[in-house]
């Protein structure tokens, strides 16, 4: 049973930094693209980050230059270093990633983690 956890929410000022973790646990071969997601109160779930196993990685313009998200292959961390946070910030950051399970497939499932929150205010 793969689980991701994500840990490293809390209460900020605008501002201010935080960096979130995941920590993928669990029986899986590799991880291939994991990303960052985020929903704020009554709004739809969006992107906010991903990265690929080469180190690619895509963001949202809204966090495009306060952002930074990487990982570690050999650990199975990701992270998300968030600087100069604002009020809009404020959400559930999810955690996801497609796993290939087996080293004899190339199927990916695609797994979420439960969310850490994210709050900026004053």
């Amino acid at each position: 049973q793969v689980q991701l956890v994500e840990s490293g929410g809390g209460l900020v000022q605008p501002g201010e930094s935080l960096t979130l973790s995941c920590a993928p646990s669990g029986t899986m071969f590799s991880i291939n693209t994991m990303g960052w997601y985020r929903q704020a109160p009554g709004k739809q779930r969006e992107l906010v980050a991903s990265i690929t196993r080469g180190g690619n990685t895509n963001y949202a313009d809204p966090v495009k230059g306060r952002f930074t998200i990487s990982r570690d292959n050999a650990k199975n961390m990701l992270y998300l270093q968030m600087n100069t946070l604002r009020p809009e910030d404020t959400a559930v950051y999810y955690c996801n990633a497609d796993i290939q399970m087996l080293r004899t497939s190339t199927y990916l499932r695609n797994y979420w983690g439960k969310g850490t929150l994210v709050t900026v205010s004053l």
